[in-house]
């Protein structure tokens, strides 16, 4: 019931399939009030949405009998799927639902839903952690109970991972949760977080939860309606999320963007160009009655929401959903702290992130160099890569501007002199560049991304020692008998590694060489320096062997 198209980060463009249709994923579910509407399901499904979410409970205690003769599509006059919530919220605001978790599956199969969930407990926002326990066991118990009593196959069944703000609670209702045949997951109870802008804990919750779970089936994220949080969520491995915020803003006569939220009487321009946008203009809105003024701004909050999930969709399929959350980063502190606890689960990410990507990488600054491809690159030359059997001599050359680096004409002008000057010695000289990525061997200079990136302007002292050290742990771990470093001036963090390389080169009794400590590293006297250095380093290894 899901085939996943394209992946990036724990992102995926996929397609769930129902009884009534199929859907894209990443999705936002607008939710969908049975009672009061200002934008009707049909409008929804016109403008673009092919999901909606929409609460049985309310149906239940208020529309019992219409819902059970017509289902949930007609009654809604809506032609995609419908997902129903069981009335689990209300449990949580107002402490009690007048109904059973038996009755709750028993309406839903009734009404015909897609997408059904089980009447779970939610946990909720800083509650102790033996009400937290009870929440998890009742809802696991619940869950259990729902295989015992549903009769119906075709309908979609989610099951709700409980535990709140206790992550250990977290993976062991993850844990459990997964051992049943649930056809999606779901976190609960994370909505005060996002209202709380506390989406560092979002990271952690969701990715306790998810790692726990089976990665081949959906997973759900509540109450995620603001499209500033839509590449987050779906970097997370959140496949659709549903909301009620598009209503809610606009009844407070606030305006959505991808950046945040803006009141309506604090705008002077209307910065979209979606069907609402174009045509009307912040003092037309504002003259507006209340009721017109209100449904207008829920369409742009839609029409919102719908541009950034299909920026999300383009950012997945072009394998640049990080380059996406950086820029969502810099909308909300809260987004940079988020983004920068992602570092916590890199391997995680570096997982489900393609090896080679249709297009090169930006790397911004140093949040950029530690995403999951420069990573992974890091680590794999130290881990797996070893140097030629015959060389013994490292030569450590500079970064330059263009690349791959064996085709640019600084380095091959380096290697052109060595070649007429070493000939059948030229094998004894291992060639790597220092780089923003770590070390890069000419023989992986094609490698992605070694050379399918570009690279940031400055790098700071921690991303810069942490470089180095990568680097000296490269040649401590190596077999050569010298070092031969290539120094840049114009390179500020070059004197980081140059430090990390020789204090190694002393620690390892290897032989040591700094050259071009001048402006001009590859002018022709620099070269020539050079390819002395190499010549007398290879002298002075032969004296001692």
């Amino acid at each position: 019931m899901f085939e996943v198209k394209h992946h990036d980060l724990l992102g995926r463009i996929g397609y769930i399939k129902t009884k009534t249709g199929t859907f894209e994923t990443p999705a936002l579910l607008p939710v969908v009030n049975p009672v009061q509407q200002i934008i009707t399901p049909r409008e929804l499904y016109e403008m673009g949405f092919r999901s909606v979410i929409t609460n049985a409970y309310v149906l239940l205690r208020r529309k019992k009998k219409e819902a059970e003769e017509k289902g949930v599509h007609k009654l809604l006059d809506y032609p995609g799927v419908v997902m129903t919530d069981s009335g689990a919220y209300q449990l949580l605001v107002y402490g009690r639902v007048e109904t059973t978790p038996e009755e709750v599956v028993e309406f839903q199969e009734k009404i015909g839903s897609d997408i059904a969930v089980i009447l779970d407990v939610p946990t909720g926002f800083k509650v102790n952690r033996a009400k937290a326990e009870q929440t998890v066991e009742e809802t696991l118990r619940r869950a259990r109970e729902l295989f015992l009593v549903k009769k119906k196959k075709k309908t979609l069944w989610v099951g709700p991972v409980q535990g709140g703000t206790w992550l250990d609670l977290v993976k062991r209702s993850a844990e459990e949760i997964a051992k049943l045949p649930f056809h999606m997951y779901a976190l609960g109870s994370p909505t005060r977080v996002m209202e709380q802008y506390m989406f560092d804990l979002l990271v952690d919750m969701i990715l306790t939860a998810k790692t726990c779970l089976p990665i081949t089936k959906p997973f759900h994220l509540f109450g995620a309606g603001h499209p500033m949080m839509f590449p987050l969520a779906a970097a997370l491995g959140c496949d659709t999320f549903d909301s009620a915020s598009y209503a809610i803003y606009a009844k407070q006569r606030r305006y959505m963007y991808e950046g945040g939220t803006l009141r309506l009487e604090d705008l002077d321009y209307l910065p979209c160009s979606c069907p609402v946008c174009s045509k009307l203009s912040p003092e037309e809105l504002r003259e507006m009655p209340d009721e017109e003024a209100e449904r207008n701004l829920a369409r742009h909050n839609l029409y919102a929401c719908l541009a950034e999930i299909r920026r999300v969709k383009q950012a997945i399929a072009e394998g640049r959903l990080w380059e996406l959350l950086e820029a969502r980063a810099r909308t909300h502190p809260s987004m940079k702290s988020a983004l920068a606890k992602l570092n916590k689960y890199v391997e995680i990410f570096e997982r489900f992130t393609p090896l080679s990507k249709r297009r090169g990488l930006f790397f911004y600054d140093n949040f950029s160099l530690t995403r999951p491809e420069a990573e992974r690159f890091r680590r794999r030359v130290k881990e797996r890569f070893k140097p030629p059997r015959e060389a013994s001599i490292l030569l450590l050359l500079p970064p330059v501007s263009s690349k791959p680096y064996t085709r640019n004409k600084k380095v091959r002008s380096v290697l052109s002199r060595l070649s007429r000057e070493l000939g059948e010695d030229l094998g004894r000289v291992h060639l790597c560049i220092y780089t923003a990525l770590g070390i890069v061997p000419l023989e992986l200079d094609e490698v992605y991304p070694a050379s399918q990136h570009e690279g940031p302007p400055f790098i700071d002292k921690e991303l810069a020692t942490r470089i180095a050290n990568d680097i000296a742990d490269y040649i401590g771990k190596a077999h050569y008998k010298a070092v031969l470093y290539h120094h840049d001036p114009s390179i500020e963090w070059g004197t980081t590694v140059y430090l990390a390389v020789l204090k190694t080169c002393l620690n390892k009794n290897l032989i040591f060489k700094a050259t071009s400590m001048d402006e001009k590293p590859w002018s022709r006297q620099s070269v020539e320096e050079l390819s002395k250095s190499v010549m007398e380093l290879l002298n002075k290894i032969k004296e001692k062997t």
